[in-house]
């Protein structure tokens, strides 16, 4: 705005240049989509470096196909409906690093190609591309993946790369039985499982990471692993004292309840709605595990209550001043 004179003769001063008129919510960040992803990616990267680590190199291909694929998925469906072509935002290697982190490192290649092309191009680009999805790609692209070759998703491996037949801790609690593998052994990563999701130690860092730079907050972690512990308390699966740990520490809980279920186009904004998504995601979760025909539940959970997340919001948004 430039300089005025006003009635009286006297020079007017400039508005300052950070002043807008604009509707609220009135917040001004500098993160960007890139700058969120970027730390996202940096705060998977233990995980990944112990996946690597624990099962071998064959784990490193299986991520790093998950990743081309969805970053190629997206480029191909973006210039075939002539859009401006977005990967430079790095949401699709988001999108294939926690899909190879949720798979095992013994999958044919296929697979990582197959949910990759499916989380991209059917969940995320034919709802309008990011921020327009309903769930959470690599969730649905797991559960998909889950329901349709179940057999690839439980080739687990062990350090050496080949395939193991032992039951993970999660199948023998639902037996009935305590885990054959120490509780030492399940914080660690010592035992079968996905690349990322067996270390509770590199998820928790990744975590403490993003919790730092204000990436993510703490109402749907806390609430949905809080729910679990305090059902494994009351009512163990196996009776045994030591369900609370075992329940926490093993299966995909952390990698979802720390990273795929803070997702912010498909959960709640509210503080009240993350409370409630969380305490539903442990419910869910919890059902699945004791009576369901899986041992483990977390990627249906996300998925129920990613779409129950506008009921969520409509029911603790807040009020207007004055109003009812």
């Amino acid at each position: 705005m430039s300089n005025r004179i006003n009635a009286k003769g006297a020079e007017r001063k400039p508005l300052p240049e950070l002043l807008h008129v604009s509707p609220a919510p009135h917040m001004r960040r500098l993160d960007t989509v890139t700058s969120i992803m970027l730390d996202v990616i940096i705060a998977l990267l233990p995980a990944l470096a112990f996946g690597i680590f624990f099962f071998g190199m064959r784990a490193l291909y299986i991520v790093l196909i998950s990743v081309l694929c969805a970053v190629i998925s997206e480029a191909c469906y973006q210039l075939a409906w002539r859009k401006k072509v977005r990967i430079g935002d790095l949401s699709s290697v988001v999108t294939g690093l926690m899909l190879g982190l949720m798979l095992p490192a013994g999958v044919s290649f296929w697979v990582p190609m197959v949910g990759s092309v499916f989380a991209i191009v059917v969940v995320k680009q034919f709802f309008g591309g990011i921020g327009k999805n309903i769930v959470n790609p690599a969730i649905a692209a797991r559960v998909f993946l889950m329901l349709c070759w179940p057999d690839q998703m439980v080739r687990y491996t062990n350090r050496a790369g080949e395939l193991v037949s032992s039951a993970t801790p999660l199948v023998e609690m639902k037996a009935g039985n305590a885990p054959t593998i120490s509780l030492f052994n399940l914080v660690l990563g010592n035992c079968p499982g996905a690349i990322g999701e067996v270390s509770a130690i590199a998820l928790g860092a990744g975590f403490i990471y993003l919790f730092c730079r204000r990436v993510v907050s703490w109402q749907i972690p806390v609430t949905f692993v809080g729910t679990i512990a305090i059902i494994s308390i009351l009512a163990p699966i196996n009776g045994e004292a030591t369900a609370l740990f075992d329940q926490v520490a093993s299966g995909s809980l952390l990698l979802c309840a720390l990273f795929s279920a803070n997702d912010y186009t498909t959960t709640p904004v509210t503080r009240g709605g993350k409370i409630i998504f969380g305490v539903g995601c442990g419910l869910i979760t919890v059902l699945i595990r004791y009576f369901g025909a899986y041992p483990e539940g977390t990627a249906f959970a996300i998925l129920i209550m990613n779409l129950l997340a506008p009921l969520f919001e409509s029911w603790t948004k807040p009020h207007r001043f004055g109003g009812k």
